[in-house]
C-alpha cells in the first residue's frame, strides 16, 4: 500500500491543483449553491466527474491530448468564452429585484433562490443539473492540457495499473471534496444574508463570469 500513497498524494495535488483556482465554475458553484443545496451539490458532483474523467483520458493518452488540443485551443477558448458570456447575460438580465405580493410556500421559495433569479440554473432538478456543469466544464480544454502536461512528465511514476488507479483516486476525491466545500459555503452565506445583498453578489458573481470569459477569450486565434 505504501507505494501507492505516493502517486494517490500526486493525484490529490493535481486535483486541488485544477480545481482551487476561483474561475467562472465555482463563482457559478457558489451561486448555485446559494440558491439550492441540492442541486448545487449535483454540479459540484460533475465539475468533478469532468475532472476525473480528463485525468483518466491523459493518463492513458496524454501526449495524444496535448498533440490533438493544442492545434485548435485558442478556436475551443473562444467557444467557451462565448458560452460564458451567454450564462453572464442571462443572469444578469434576471439578478434584480422583485416585489413580493404574497405568502410563499417555504419550499417553493428555497428553491426558487433569491428574487429575480428564475430562469437560471436554480429550477434544474439535480440530474439535469449534474448533465449542464458536466457539459460547461468538458468545454474547457485548460483542463485537458493541464492533466495532460502532468500524466506526461510523470509517466514513469504512473507507468503501472494499481499506480495510475490511485492517482486517479487522489484526483476525483480531492476535487469532489473541494467542489463539495464551495458548496457548504454558498449555503451558509445564502441562507444568512439579505435578498437585497443576495442580488447584489448575484451580479457581481456574474459579472466576474463576464470578466472571465473575456479572460480566456484572449489571444485571438
Amino acid at each position: 500500500m505504501s507505494e501507492l500513497m505516493t502517486p494517490a498524494l500526486a493525484g490529490a495535488a493535481a486535483g486541488l491543483g485544477v480545481a482551487m483556482p476561483m474561475g467562472a465554475m465555482s463563482v457559478l458553484l457558489l451561486q448555485e449553491a446559494m440558491r439550492h443545496r441540492r442541486t448545487a451539490m449535483a454540479a459540484a458532483t460533475g465539475i468533478a466527474v469532468v475532472d476525473l474523467g480528463y485525468a483518466a483520458l491523459a493518463t492513458a493518452v496524454g501526449p495524444w491530448v496535448a498533440s490533438h488540443v493544442s492545434p485548435v485551443e485558442a478556436w475551443v477558448r473562444l467557444a467557451s468564452a462565448a458560452v460564458l458570456l451567454a450564462i453572464a447575460a442571462h443572469g444578469l438580465a434576471g439578478a434584480r429585484a422583485k416585489p413580493v405580493t404574497g405568502e410563499a410556500d417555504p419550499g417553493t421559495a428555497a428553491a426558487a433562490g433569491p428574487p429575480g433569479a428564475a430562469g437560471t440554473v436554480t429550477g434544474l432538478r439535480p440530474a439535469r443539473t449534474f448533465a449542464r456543469y458536466v457539459a460547461l466544464t468538458a468545454i474547457n480544454p485548460t483542463t485537458a492540457l493541464y492533466f495532460a502536461a502532468l500524466t506526461t512528465a510523470q509517466r514513469a511514476t504512473l507507468g503501472s495499473g494499481p499506480a495510475g488507479a490511485a492517482f486517479l483516486v487522489g484526483v476525483g476525491v480531492a476535487s469532489l471534496l473541494w467542489q463539495q466545500s464551495l458548496v457548504t459555503l454558498g449555503s451558509l452565506a445564502g441562507a444568512r444574508i439579505s435578498a437585497t445583498a443576495r442580488v447584489w453578489t448575484f451580479r457581481l458573481g456574474y459579472g466576474l463570469v463576464a470578466a472571465y470569459a473575456l479572460k480566456i477569450a484572449f489571444p485571438l486565434p
